[in-house]
């Protein structure tokens, strides 16, 4: 008879009780947000020793897993590190039905998304971090869920469209600036209203007025930054939120220690999580949507999971245990990289009477080494730490605290899609001259008012790359060209991992 539930108990009790700062930095730095160029390919993983090979996507699937047996006179986390070092790694997670989507992260029937992280049920998605749910044309934004379009530069974004620099936006459309808005229709620098139109600092105007005044403020594009400054530091206010603390929280009740939920309840420690009314969630970061439940220390697990203990990349699969990057699986323990699989230890397949046996042995001496309820190793943790959502979350970690526990850390800057030998420029003119003797062209260059005051941007800047005051560098990509073109938009003046960055200031 299998003694499983007397093991989940022990792990439940434990992940339950998890304090917050070790939960970020433990768990949270398994979510990487950037990205790498390893051998002319986009990987979410920098090169370093602790994975044996890096494989693209669309050929991950044709490598045979390696699989172990048990090896009791060794500690857990040393089999499941023999096991996990073996296997290759993919690129990228790209889950199933994806088109053009090589340069993105943890995608699932997803069109035309580019280094992006958490992509659902979406197309033409670009630099940004959870985009879920029949979402379209979504560029630098955080959180944007349920039939959105036309999103730039926004957070916590929920069926609406037309929104421009600006946060906690909920059933609403044509918003610039603003927060904190349901039912809202034209509204600029505005916090805060519900079912309003055509106001502007929260004033109400005539349709007439409102909009020679907002043609007059867009123009003022140079503003736009100090602006958007300005709106990404507004609280948010909880919505129909039953005793639940922190902040971001719609419709859910029991959330602690919880930021950009909805729908949820009995939650602790979590970020970024839409539900179907989803219960007892614990330690989970970018979890949830249609019949989840009982997840215990859970990274990137969707949909239709159930009873996960210290998993990542889960896909409808259910009883799982210490499992990376396992779809369609139930009652495997300790497995890496697995579909259509159930009652696998290691990799291994068994009888489900020697899975119960041997999956309470290895349980027990667990307990004994005092590891039943801990997560995966330092040693193991193939990111960069300031990488991470760890980082994003809190960045009063400091290099030396995360790599005396022997985590990684990148100082090189951020140079990922970049050709070689092309042209740099700069967001705003340099005070030295170059090695030509003049100043090197800064995107102001590419960018102005023509003579009958339309907004122009320059299609050179294609062919050029971009280095910010961090010295890291980007580029603009044709998509992202004509969603600027189209909506009158200047070019970004800093890296899209900082733009995603920008909506991770928490009180």
């Amino acid at each position: 008879m299998s003694n499983l539930k007397y093991w989940e108990d022990k792990i439940k009790e434990k992940r339950k009780n998890t304090d917050f700062r070790k939960f970020i930095k433990e768990i949270a730095s398994w979510s990487s947000l950037s990205f790498y160029k390893i051998d002319w390919n986009i990987t979410r993983c920098p090169k370093s020793n602790r994975l044996k090979e890096v494989v693209i996507a669309s050929k991950f699937d044709e490598n045979e897993k390696p699989m172990k047996e048990y090896n009791f006179s060794l500690d857990f986390f040393t089999n499941y590190g023999n096991l996990f070092s073996e296997n290759p790694f993919s690129a990228v997670i790209d889950l199933w039905w994806n088109e053009n989507t090589n340069y993105s992260d943890c995608t699932f029937n997803s069109k035309n998304v580019y280094l992006s992280n958490t992509t659902i049920w979406a197309q033409n998605v670009f630099y940004s971090l959870s985009t879920k749910m029949n979402s379209t044309n979504v560029f630098d934004s955080v959180v944007v869920w349920s039939n959105c379009e036309n999103i730039y530069s926004s957070t916590w974004i929920i069926n609406s469209y037309n929104i421009f620099y600006s946060s906690f936006i909920n059933d609403s459309n044509n918003i610039w600036f603003s927060s904190n808005l349901t039912g809202c229709s034209e509204c600029f620098w505005c916090n805060n209203l519900i079912n309003k139109s055509y106001c502007i600092n929260n004033l109400e105007y005539s349709k007439e007025e409102y909009l020679k005044f907002k043609k007059d403020l867009l123009e003022k594009k140079d503003k736009y930054i100090d602006w958007y400054d300005t709106t990404s530091n507004i609280s948010w206010n909880n919505i129909w939120a039953v005793d639940s603390k922190w902040e971001y929280i719609i419709n859910s009740q029991n959330v602690i220690n919880g930021k950009y939920c909805f729908n949820i309840n009995n939650w602790n420690n979590v970020l970024i999580t839409w539900g179907d009314k989803d219960e007892n969630m614990f330690d989970s970061i970018l979890t949830g949507s249609w019949v989840c439940s009982d997840f215990y220390w859970v990274i990137n697990s969707w949909p239709s999971c159930q009873n996960l203990y210290i998993c990542a990349h889960i896909t409808l699969s259910s009883n799982l245990y210490y499992s990376y990057n396992c779809n369609n699986c139930s009652y495997c323990i300790w497995c890496v990289w697995l579909k259509n699989k159930s009652y696998c230890i290691l990799n291994k397949q068994y009888t489900k009477e020697e899975y119960n046996d041997l999956a309470d042995k290895i349980f027990s001496q667990m307990e004994v080494d005092g590891t039943l309820w801990e997560f995966f190793p330092w040693e193991l943790n193939p990111f960069y730490f300031n990488d991470t959502m760890a980082y994003l979350l809190d960045d009063s970690f400091t290099k030396q605290e995360v790599e005396k526990q022997w985590y990684m850390w990148r100082d090189a800057e951020i140079k990922v899609d970049i050709p070689e030998w092309v042209e740099v420029i700069f967001p705003h003119p340099q005070p030295l001259p170059s090695k030509e003797g003049r100043s090197p062209k800064s995107i102001q260059d590419y960018q102005w008012y023509d003579s009958n005051w339309n907004w122009q941007i320059n299609p050179e800047i294609l062919k050029k790359v971009i280095q910010d005051e961090k010295w890291n560098i980007y580029r603009i990509v044709q998509m992202e060209y004509d969603f600027l073109v189209k909506h009158w938009l200047p070019l970004p003046e800093n890296h899209w991992l900082d733009r995603i960055k920008m909506w991770f200031k928490f009180k």
